[in-house]
């Protein structure tokens, strides 16, 4: 973490910046950049403290930007577009975020839950081209670099977009469920006006300290990116239990509810059609592999076929379909408490006592 004479730096370089891209201007409030900054600090650290999965570590390690934006909102009731404001964090040369720039999103309704009031996006950029486009002031995802829904939990390390090809990895988090969705078409810019109205220059210009809240929201994400393995929790944050058969019970639990939140907004063939084993709905109870692999099939065929796109992106059926995945292997591994062993040798016949 660098220390906060760094940060000074760093503040009076971004305010010169937005001096140069907007004029001189007289510096507003910076009441709403404030909040903006405190939600995308909540929004990443009640992500990365999920118990059953949130966006890998190592995606984290190895990202050259983290975008966090927070409350987007839907504009317009039936086919509205959804706009918000957020923060990107830009590794420099040596490897080290830097503060917070502010940036807006505008596209399509991607990934919106009936009946939700907002949506947290999160955006991990792979690539040094990526956060050139976005650097040089509009960016459309999808078109400018190639962006692909982000990998959660286990899935981080198999898949079809898993061997992480993509320059952009998207994240929604919504009512409670969180899923990688795809945000293509959607344009995301920088906004100067809004980092000459939080990072406000003292006396003759001279440099300031960091806002508290930036440097807080570099120490929050500095947490999950020190190392690949590093898994840390907030005070009372739940966690994935150890026991095995918490395990099974934790993961059990959060896809039953996703089933939940899936059936409102299907009608009742797809209910039929997706519906899961009925052990999934029982405490300490688990289904045959052979009933969860129908299962799989069938959420994998939708996940891949163009036709049922919309309900593709949805974020009540990419979390669903990644909990089903995450029970899935979280059963293979655990076995139910029993072996996998081939057939046992044929019996001996042991030689008489004399």
């Amino acid at each position: 973490m660098r220390n906060r004479r760094h940060w000074m730096v760093a503040v009076l370089g971004l305010v010169a910046w937005g001096a140069l891209a907007t004029g001189s201007g007289s510096f507003a409030q910076a009441a709403d950049e404030q909040r903006i900054v405190e939600q995308a600090t909540a929004s990443l650290h009640e992500t990365m403290t999920l118990s059953v999965k949130r966006i890998p570590e190592s995606l984290l390690e190895d990202a050259e930007a983290v975008a966090i934006i927070p409350n987007v909102i839907k504009v317009g009731l039936v086919a509205g577009v959804q706009r918000g404001r957020g923060v990107v964090l830009i590794r420099d040369q040596e490897r080290h975020f830097g503060l917070p720039r502010f940036v807006s999103i505008t596209g399509g309704s991607v990934g919106w839950q009936i009946g939700a009031q907002s949506t947290d996006f999160v955006l991990v950029f792979k690539s040094k081209k990526s956060v050139a486009g976005l650097l040089e002031g509009k960016f459309t995802i999808g078109a400018d670099a190639a962006a692909a829904a982000g990998p959660v939990g286990r899935r981080a390390g198999a898949g079809t977009d898993l061997e992480l090809k993509a320059e952009i990895y998207s994240y929604s988090r919504s009512r409670g469920l969180f899923a990688g969705v795809s945000l293509d078409g959607s344009v995301i810019q920088l906004e100067p006006q809004m980092e000459m109205n939080f990072y406000r220059p003292g006396p003759g210009g001279m440099p300031t300290p960091a806002p508290e809240a930036a440097v807080k929201l570099l120490e929050t994400l500095s947490k999950y990116t020190s190392a690949a393995d590093h898994v840390v929790a907030a005070e009372g944050a739940p966690l994935l239990p150890v026991d095995p058969t918490q395990r099974i019970e934790a993961v059990r639990g959060e896809l039953a509810r996703s089933v939940a939140q899936l059936n409102t907004i299907v009608d009742e063939s797809w209910k039929r059609y997706l519906a899961m084993p009925a052990e999934v709905y029982e405490a300490g109870k688990a289904p045959t592999p052979e009933a969860l692999a129908v299962t799989l099939q069938r959420f994998d065929a939708v996940a891949r076929d163009p036709q049922y796109r919309r309900l593709n992106e949805r974020l009540e059926f990419r979390a669903t379909l990644e909990l089903l995945h995450e029970y899935s292997a979280t059963l293979s591994e655990v076995g139910h408490g029993k072996l996998s062993l081939p057939p046992p040798p044929a019996a001996i016949q042991l030689p008489l006592q004399r």
